[in-house]
C-alpha cells in the first residue's frame, strides 16, 4: 500500500476495492477488505509472511498448539 494509490469500494457491500493510480486514475489493483488490513498493518503482514513460507508448516503447527493449550 502506497500513497500513490487511492482505494474505492466496488459495491455497496464494500468488501472489494479497486486501487487506482492517484495521478492517472488508472486501476492498478483489486483487493478485499482483509487484504487492505493485512497490507497496511506491518505486524499482521509480518506474521502472515512467516506462516506463508513454504517450509513454515511445522512452525505453524507448533505455534498453533502452544496457543491452543493456553485457551
Amino acid at each position: 500500500i502506497d500513497f500513490g494509490t487511492t482505494w474505492r469500494a466496488t459495491s455497496d457491500a464494500q468488501n472489494v476495492f479497486v486501487g487506482s493510480d492517484r495521478a492517472t486514475g488508472e486501476p492498478k489493483w483489486t483487493a478485499t477488505r482483509v487484504d487492505l488490513i493485512f497490507g497496511s498493518n506491518s505486524e499482521l503482514r509480518a506474521i502472515a509472511e512467516v506462516y506463508a513460507c513454504e517450509d513454515a508448516h511445522e512452525k505453524f503447527a507448533h505455534d498453533f498448539v502452544a496457543a491452543w493449550t493456553k485457551v
